[in-house]
């Protein structure tokens, strides 16, 4: 049953830029904690994604049907992990993952394409310590402390031609959960919480003349990366056979990116606030569930199926989909103490509008039937 629960772990490594909304992409898992003995884990994913989108409205005098050509660009993604028994009651693990990001890039546009050139790069490091303890065969508490540092690079030729490097931001949170067990029918369910992360990051930004104001303009952008809980569950429905899934929530209305220089840039009498870089109106939840079946003592295969409702309203430019679906299909083979998994995800991005920045509440472009193709590999070695 185990070697099934293997196959479903790189289901969900291969979510990625459909885990829960906003910037998410690893979903923070801790599912190290539990794997039998001591193991090393590596992991490698990659998504290409295609996101497009036509202007349906007249923006700054451009003729309608301008394309935004796609704006998405592809990513790897990296995690590993080391976990350790002191004893038969507490466990301890080390987990490096890239929790946050974001890669857009719209050179490829149409010439009259409001957005311009615009690029943004969003990039995160984190390592987490966690310990478990079992309270006995069916209840064990974890927690610890997660490092988690965000960079970030963003340049946007039609605002003034503004953009802006971010130093990486560095800060501390805590990690903390429960899970209940029946080792003989492969159940586990799992809570896991993770507080928000308060970033200080050092800023310069820059735009073109008449602002002189931005020249070179240095400041400290203050945001949180958001607080969030991930329930994992699985358990033996069949001989061996195993139903498994998550649902992770996010709250993302605590992230608001709003650089000082920006923000006045962004003033005027139809936005006497100001605009932030990236913000959100409401939080998230993804979902997922699957089957993993042991084919023979070496292989095990699993499929799943993942879901995140649409949220409504205007997306913004740096992330233009709303929502997804995904199918995911994924085996995993085992020689000794070693397991190689390995999964394919398709995900259909949701369709998403982005507002006319020169007519405000009517639709600028129509971002349709987008898509994201996401593998991922993953080795467990036992020591």
């Amino acid at each position: 049953m185990k070697k099934v629960l293997s196959a479903g772990a790189a289901l969900l490594l291969t979510t990625s830029i459909a885990q829960a909304g906003g910037l998410d992409r690893s979903g923070q898992g801790v599912g190290i904690i539990f794997e039998e003995g001591n193991v090393v884990q590596l992991s490698f994913g990659f998504v290409s994604p295609e996101v497009s989108g036509e202007t349906v409205s007249t923006v700054a005098g451009a003729p309608i049907g301008q394309t935004s050509g796609n704006m998405a660009v592809a990513y790897s993604q990296f995690a590993g992990g080391v976990k350790y028994g002191i004893n038969d009651q507490v466990d301890v693990a080390l987990i490096f993952d890239q929790p946050f990001g974001a890669n857009v890039d719209y050179s490829d546009n149409s010439a009259f394409y409001y957005a311009g050139a615009t690029t943004a790069e969003v990039s995160s490091t984190a390592i987490t310590a966690l310990a478990r303890y079992k309270i006995d065969e069916n209840y064990s508490i974890h927690g610890g402390l997660r490092y988690q540092s965000i960079e970030a690079t963003i340049g946007l030729p039609a605002v003034r031609s503004y953009n802006l490097e971010g130093e990486s931001s560095s800060g501390t949170g805590i990690v903390v959960g429960a899970a209940y067990e029946i080792p003989d029918i492969a159940l586990r369910v799992s809570l896991t919480y993770s507080s928000s992360i308060t970033h200080d990051m050092p800023s310069t930004e820059n735009c073109a003349a008449p602002a002189s104001f931005c020249d070179n303009a240095e400041s400290t952008t203050t945001f949180k990366s958001p607080e969030s809980l991930n329930l994992d569950f699985q358990t033996g429905i069949a001989e061996d056979t195993l139903l498994f899934g998550s649902i992770r929530y996010a709250k993302w209305t605590q992230f608001d990116f709003a650089p000082a220089t920006y923000n006045i840039l962004t003033t005027n009498a139809l936005n006497p606030e100001g605009s932030s870089l990236q913000s959100y109106d409401e939080d998230t939840f993804a979902y997922s569930l699957g089957v993993g079946r042991r084919l023979s003592d070496a292989f095990s295969g699993a499929v799943s199926i993942g879901y995140e409702a649409a949220q409504g309203g205007f997306s913004g430019n740096l992330g233009p989909t709303d929502g997804n679906v995904s199918f995911g299909l994924g085996g995993t083979y085992t020689t000794g103490d070693t397991k190689v998994t390995a999964g394919i995800r398709y995900i259909m991005l949701g369709d998403a509008d982005t507002e006319n920045p020169t007519a405000p509440t009517t639709v600028a472009t129509e971002f349709r039937d987008n898509s994201a193709i996401g593998f991922g590999m993953q080795i467990t070695q036992s020591f």
